[in-house]
């Protein structure tokens, strides 16, 4: 790799050990992020934290291939399991927001920009994206379009842009 400005070539080894393990997003209404997320994308909830008290959930969701992995025995296996995992993502519902009319983020493509997407990598990009399609997912960038013609970008509930990408 190229010299680049800023990157550490040789870190601490103890951070080898580390594990990037999830990504927050905001979501208005939980019931249609679940469905999103995991009948169109597959990913399968591992672990759903209620604070009533100061009145948000947390959703920790993975693409797990055989679900008999997940702990069943308790909620500390499970936290357990969760947080030893990589690409998780977690979703916060704040308590209300499935009340308004529209999504109450910023989705972070829009001004001022700052977040942009996250990314799934699918077997067969075409396949994927005539499901996609065929369910009636918006698209922010269909496949062929624009300079990076081998990539999509659809969007999920929110309009959090979700890119599409061939492994």
């Amino acid at each position: 790799m190229e010299n680049i400005k800023g990157l550490c070539t040789n870190p601490d080894p103890v951070t080898q050990k580390y594990i990037f393990n999830h990504t927050m997003l905001r979501v208005r209404d939980p019931e249609v992020s679940l469905d999103f997320y995991s009948r169109i994308l597959g990913m399968k909830l591992l672990r759903k934290i209620d604070f009533n008290e100061w009145k948000f959930s947390l959703y920790f969701l993975a693409m797990i291939e055989n679900e008999s992995q997940i702990p069943t025995d308790s909620d500390k296996s499970r936290a357990r399991f969760t947080a030893g995992l990589s690409g998780v993502l977690e979703l916060t519902h704040n308590h209300g927001t499935e009340l308004e009319e529209k999504t109450p983020y910023h989705n972070g493509n829009t001004e001022p920009r700052g977040f942009g997407h996250i990314c799934f990598s699918v077997p067969d990009i075409k396949a994927a994206c005539a499901r996609f399609e065929a369910l009636g997912v918006p698209f922010q960038k269909k496949l062929g379009e624009g300079g990076m013609k081998d990539i999509a970008f659809i969007k999920d509930p929110d309009n959090y842009w979700v890119e599409i990408i061939e492994a």
